[in-house]
């Protein structure tokens, strides 16, 4: 077929680089990306990176790799000429960084570019070649210089005014090329870098390899609160290798703008890299929070595709289902491990783990406790549980955990020392600590003081004052067992609907129905297709029979196609037993006996994910001697 404009002819050459420019060159830090990655696969263990008005008049890059001869020189601005692939076999596993020929030759169409480089150890024998945009003429002559290569790209986008005027502000346009160049520093930490701005060093990182060396340059491209506040993994299974650092919930941000993930070295924003990352922070992250992390995944390049992007920057795996498992089970399992018995006090590492409670747990013969009686009023008055009588029986089992002390720990009892203070003001004071509970050999939470407001217990270790928000960290931890009691049971009791749901779908949402029908069975969801474009909702499990099917149904079933795994029915299964938790946990402005106190700490460093609420706020904080000392000018 035909245009209106005439015959089909051939590009001109310079009309051509100039669209695929388009493609890879968006703004300078594209430009800066791309040469970075040249001097990457080049070899080099230095780079230096100089940028003049935000890249919008030079953006120069120069390293010490292995250079490029004088007979490659005019071909290294070519398009689709590389060195980097010689045929299909070495496409179908890229393990260098650029390989499609075509970066140079596009940056060359819309800027002045020089390139100046040496094979050779004598610093006399390097060559240049120039090209400014329009001809493409590639002119090579003699240029001394030492051994590797410096490309200088001048003026950007001044023979396409149209793109010119798109630039931002100088401030803008750097910020785009410093986040560039810290991606690229965080992938290779043996390598040395440097960059500049109109001839100021913003950053100057050494080589280093070692893990304290990788710390430094951490805290220096991210901030030192990174890796206060962070954790290192490092997991491998199935021929899938993780490492990096995970942010603790607590240490969460409002954009996601310290999220870096890296495939083989290749740092990539892929959507089921993201929602593994995401599922697996969802039960410990604040709404509209996000976590921060710098993660970095090996395997085979034979089972990644990096060939779906012009910019690189989205990879394909050859079995998604796999790796995201990988993925979120791996994080899921560092962030379980999140309590205050990790990393305070003197025997963190003999800290118990949380108890698990058994499926078949009898209830009690006692009558049931003010928390349980909450918990089940909230099941049955509000009637939206018809499972209630199933969230009762798990309920009541959460008892026989510790039977010596939680029956008091949501009854308090009045204390002599307090009795005659106004409430609002009272701060419950310790009996003279005994020889057993001496602070230098105090478990990771210390030992109760008081209770400040109502609200706060003061708690005493060896690190110095421990705060801890009661009804925030009695909430993770009934919450907790709840879900470890469920996880426990048998199956997802079901219940049918009376009248079926009709769901208009779309033919790829039938054709994952038909394909998933055994995953979404054991899920207690029977769906049964009713047309070519119609789905029939049949049972739901019985805690979500009140939710919305149309909705329920849809997000599943788009997770199932993306991801290969949906999580929907667990999630709302647990914002149910999360608002259970809250409702029945240990209230504000409760007073609390010391015993109670020291409970309650306990638990919490028994305890998963105990750091934070089930809504992702913190649940204690530690102040030590040096920071008090500060307060009162001590030693000053």
């Amino acid at each position: 077929m035909t245009s209106a404009a005439g015959r089909i002819q051939v590009l001109d050459p310079r009309l051509a680089n100039q669209i695929a420019a388009g493609e890879v060159v968006e703004r300078p830090s594209s430009v800066a990306k791309e040469l970075i990655e040249n001097a990457i696969d080049a070899g080099s263990q230095r780079i230096e990176v100089d940028i003049e008005q935000g890249g919008a008049r030079l953006i120069k890059i120069r390293d010490d790799g292995i250079g490029v001869g004088e007979q490659d020189l005019p071909l290294a601005l070519a398009r689709h000429a590389t060195s980097k692939i010689t045929s299909l076999e070495d496409l179908e596993g890229v393990s260098s960084l650029g390989f499609r020929g075509e970066a140079l030759a596009s940056i060359s169409s819309v800027s002045r570019l020089e390139l100046v480089s040496n094979a050779e150890d004598d610093p006399r024998q390097g060559w240049r070649v120039v090209a400014e945009g329009r001809g493409m003429e590639a002119r090579v002559t003699p240029a001394p210089h030492p051994r590797g290569t410096s490309v200088a790209v001048r003026d950007l986008f001044f023979n396409t005014p149209a793109r010119r005027k798109f630039l931002r502000t100088e401030k803008t346009e750097f910020a785009h090329v410093e986040e560039a160049f810290r991606r690229q520093a965080l992938s290779r930490y043996d390598i040395g870098w440097v960059l500049r701005h109109n001839q100021k060093v913003v950053h100057q990182l050494p080589p280093g390899d070692t893990a304290a060396a990788r710390e430094r340059r951490i805290a220096s491209l991210l901030g030192k609160n990174f890796i206060e506040h962070a954790r290192y993994i490092e997991r491998e299974a199935g021929g899938l290798r993780l490492s990096g650092w995970v942010g603790l919930p607590t240490h969460s941000r409002s954009q996601a703008d310290q999220q870096y993930f890296f495939v083989n070295g290749r740092v990539v924003r892929d959507r089921l890299v993201a929602h593994a990352v995401r599922q697996a922070y969802r039960d410990v992250l604040y709404n509209g929070r996000h976590p921060v992390f710098v993660l970095y995944l090996e395997l085979d390049p034979d089972v990644v595709d990096v060939n779906v992007h012009p910019t690189k920057h989205e990879v394909r795996f050859r079995d998604g289902r796999m790796v995201h498992d990988f993925l979120y089970s791996s994080l899921h399992h560092c962030l379980a491990v999140s309590r205050p018995s990790e990393g305070v006090g003197p025997e963190a590492d003999q800290a118990p783990r949380a108890e698990s409670i058994p499926s078949d747990a009898e209830p009690p013969a006692a009558p049931a406790p003010r928390w349980q009686q909450q918990g089940m009023a909230l099941a049955e008055s509000e009637g939206r549980h018809p499972g209630a009588e199933r969230v009762r029986r798990f309920m009541q089992g959460y008892q026989a955990l510790h039977p010596d002390h939680e029956e008091t720990l949501l009854t308090p009892q009045p204390s002599p020392l307090t009795a005659t203070m106004p409430e609002a003001h009272q701060v419950r004071e310790a009996p003279p600590v005994m020889p057993q509970q001496d602070a230098t050999a105090a478990p990771p939470l210390g030992f109760a003081l008081g209770q400040l407001h109502g609200v706060y217990i003061l708690a005493q270790n060896a690190q110095g004052l421990v705060l801890v928000d009661m009804h925030a960290a009695h909430e993770r931890i009934v919450y907790e067992r709840m879900k470890q009691q469920w996880s426990a049971a048998q199956g997802i009791d079901a219940q049918p609907l009376l009248v079926p749901v009709s769901l208009a779908a779309s033919r790829s949402e039938v054709a994952t129905a038909e394909s998933e029908r055994e995953a979404i069975a054991q899920l207690g969801i029977e769906l049964d297709v009713a047309g070519p474009e119609t789905l029939l909702v049949r049972q739901l499990p019985a805690l979500l029979a009140q939710a919305d099917p149309e909705a329920l149904v849809r997000e599943m079933l788009e997770e199932l196609s993306r991801f290969g795994r949906t999580h929907q029915v667990e999630a709302r299964i647990h914002e149910l037993l999360s608002t259970m938790a809250c409702h029945g946990s240990v209230r504000a402005n409760r007073r609390l006996t010391l015993d109670e106190m020291n409970a309650l700490l306990r638990d919490m460093e028994r305890t998963e994910r105990s750091d934070q609420c089930n809504h992702g706020r913190p649940t204690w904080t530690q102040m030590n001697m040096k920071a008090l000392d500060r307060l009162f000018l001590r030693g000053q």
